[in-house]
């Protein structure tokens, strides 16, 4: 497994692009034409990931079918456009380590699910855990889950992209790791209005801690193991995003916090902040599955304009008491 592709140039994919290259060829394909010739020419990519020299290995293209030879490809994507750009994409039975987190707002699929629908024969790995691109491409020390159903398959990858400075730990469970990186994303929106409101350390530490509680319920009702949304995925990645303005989802919610509306703060973004997204899918998909998780449910009714800060801090406080758990 030598020649890796990476899906997509945004902050997040040029990082791993960068850490793949230190151990062979990288072709990066980026949506934007311009992105990729400013990599090829200047080796940055100044519009998402400025200030980091890349490493000569990284050749970028604007073209799909470029990645046609690469031995696997690092899907980091927009999690709801991932199926569109994948089926578009030169896969047959290339394996893909998925990267993207959140859940498909139209089939309330994970990402394993939507891209197994997408490339049937393609073997699947998933690649979570708490992850700011920037520290990433500086190489600065990260530690990740990459979990594959094919103990084999993740080992080659997990010896592909592993340095020093970047640990990949296995797993074999997908479902787990990838449902720690979506429900996080809508946790952090939470903490960053907490933030934004002025509430205080005492609250965003209360939100943090029944917030992980909310994961491990809905994880384990769709078959996640409880030691994969402890880890690195779940409560590591749950630390990391609750408690940065370096968090697209944390920086949403502080500005909610603060009184911005959110079509403004949205309409603000090159960058997504895939929590927006995912959080009236993961209240559906709890509800599916019966687990309760009013945290999220909050988050969803601010981002729809049904309530305000104070009306979901008062929803929040005014539910029944009950035993921790």
């Amino acid at each position: 497994m030598k020649h890796i592709g990476v899906i997509g140039a945004g902050a997040w994919g040029t990082a791993l692009a960068q850490v793949a290259a230190q151990n062979g060829p990288v072709t990066l394909w980026a949506f934007e034409p311009e992105v990729a010739a400013a990599i090829n020419e200047v080796r940055e990519n100044s519009a998402f990931l400025a200030g980091v020299p890349l490493s000569p290995a990284i050749r970028a293209t604007a073209h799909i079918a470029d990645l046609a030879a690469c031995d696997a490809l690092l899907v980091v994507t927009p999690a709801q456009h991932m199926r569109v750009i994948l089926r578009a994409a030169p896969v047959d039975s290339t394996p893909l380590l998925l990267c993207a987190k959140g859940i498909e707002a139209g089939t309330m699929a994970l990402m394993s699910e939507a891209a197994a629908d997408a490339c049937p024969d393609a073997p699947l790995a998933a690649l979570s855990g708490p992850t700011f691109a920037a520290e990433v491409a500086s190489g600065l020390p990260t530690a990740v889950t990459l979990a594959c159903a094919d103990e084999g398959l993740g080992r080659r990858l997990s010896e592909r992209i592993a340095l020093p400075s970047f640990r990949p730990y296995r797993s074999t469970d997908v479902i787990g790791a990838e449902i720690g990186g979506a429900v996080k994303n809508v946790l952090a929106i939470a903490c960053g209005i907490v933030e934004g409101a002025a509430l205080g350390r005492n609250a965003r530490a209360a939100l943090i801690a029944r917030g992980f509680a909310e994961m491990t319920r809905f994880g384990l009702a769709r078959g996640a193991r409880a030691e994969t949304l402890a880890g690195l995925a779940g409560l590591g990645d749950l630390v990391l995003t609750c408690s940065s303005e370096q968090s697209r989802n944390f920086s949403l919610g502080l500005g909610i916090g603060r009184g911005e509306s959110v079509a403004s703060l949205m309409s603000d973004r090159r960058t997504v902040a895939e929590g927006a997204f995912t959080a009236p899918v993961l209240v559906r998909a709890a509800r599916a599955a019966g687990a309760d998780m009013p945290i999220a449910e909050a988050v969803a009714s601010l981002l729809a304009g049904d309530w305000t800060v104070a009306e979901a801090i008062e929803a929040l406080l005014a539910r029944p008491l009950r035993s921790e758990g």
